[in-house]
């Protein structure tokens, strides 16, 4: 009897042994004739997301222009336009991924979810950027410069003209034409010069002269200088002044206004017209010069051959 139960339970266990292959394959059977079809469906989707993400693309842009156009109309500044552009597009491309990813099984609300548990690791991630993102709000509603305004930031030193204000970042275009990508943030919490914010500039230059030129002759010839130039403002202080009686020459103050469109190419004229019309005039612009007076004694000495030796 012993023997006979073993033979049984062996022969059962040949007989699960026998069921579990054929069902692994008839599993693999089944998963080989269905690869096909889902890899044909596989293929479908992803090619239906590949359409719709250029369609997305496309309406997107679309939208953009829109939203471009309609605060174009409503007079809003060029700076809110580009930030708020910026914006919508980032917000956009993120609804598009995230509608896109949700369309292979992955579930919005798990990713939302699993992003708000791990807030914490991500905004220290991103502080920066969030940093970025409230100093351009800053910079909108503060309005410490403008498109087409030229600054020079305090931070790191750089200087140029702004061209545009996005989400994170303001570019600006140097006159040698860099383009600068400065961090909103920093523009925000750091000092800068807007140099045309006034519709009117200053101009002041210094001009040397010998201390043997005629002081009240050179001052008028610089004044005349500055009356004749048409872009000197002629309402506002045009001056003339000895600003310091250096160790080479006297320096003279040359000091007037021009507009902001007219500031550099005026500066540059009156500057060499002040050159020109001071040499047609005879008075000598100074130059750094060092008068050496020697105090020396002449000694005469002979020597044993009847040489005679002379030193200063």
């Amino acid at each position: 009897m012993a023997i006979y139960g073993l033979t049984t339970l062996g022969n059962a266990g040949s007989m699960i042994e026998d069921m579990e292959a054929k069902v692994q394959k008839g599993a693999i059977q089944e998963f080989l004739s269905t690869l096909p079809e889902k890899a044909l469906n596989l293929g479908v989707r992803i090619l239906l997301a590949v359409i719709f993400f250029f369609i997305g693309v496309r309406l997107i842009k679309l939208l953009r222009r829109i939203i471009r156009k309609s605060m174009e109309r409503a007079g809003a500044e060029l700076g809110v336009t580009q930030f708020v552009d910026s914006f919508v597009k980032a917000t956009l491309y993120v609804i598009l991924v995230m509608g896109l990813a949700s369309s292979f099984g992955l579930d919005a609300a798990s990713v939302v979810a699993v992003l708000g548990s791990a807030g914490v690791a991500i905004g220290l991630a991103i502080q920066g950027s969030l940093s970025n993102l409230a100093g351009g709000v800053l910079i909108l509603a503060l309005k410490p410069f403008r498109v087409g305004d030229y600054i020079r930031e305090s931070y790191s030193g750089h200087e140029g003209t702004v061209t545009e204000i996005q989400i994170f970042y303001t570019k600006l275009l140097t006159p040698d034409n860099q383009t600068i990508i400065l961090p909103n943030g920093n523009l925000a919490n750091n000092s800068l010069v807007n140099i045309t914010a006034q519709e009117v500039r200053r101009m002041d230059i210094t001009v040397g002269i010998s201390y043997h030129a005629d002081l009240k002759k050179a001052k008028e010839i610089l004044q005349r200088t500055l009356e004749d130039d048409e872009a000197v403002l002629k309402d506002r202080d045009m001056l003339v002044f000895v600003s310091e009686l250096a160790s080479s020459s006297v320096e003279l103050g040359v000091r007037c206004w021009f507009r902001q469109e007219d500031f550099w190419k005026g500066k540059w004229r009156v500057t060499e017209n002040c050159k020109l019309n001071l040499d047609e005039n005879g008075i000598e612009i100074a130059y750094d010069q060092l008068d050496v007076h020697v105090d020396g004694r002449i000694e005469r000495s002979e020597s044993g051959d009847g040489k005679e030796s002379v030193k200063l």
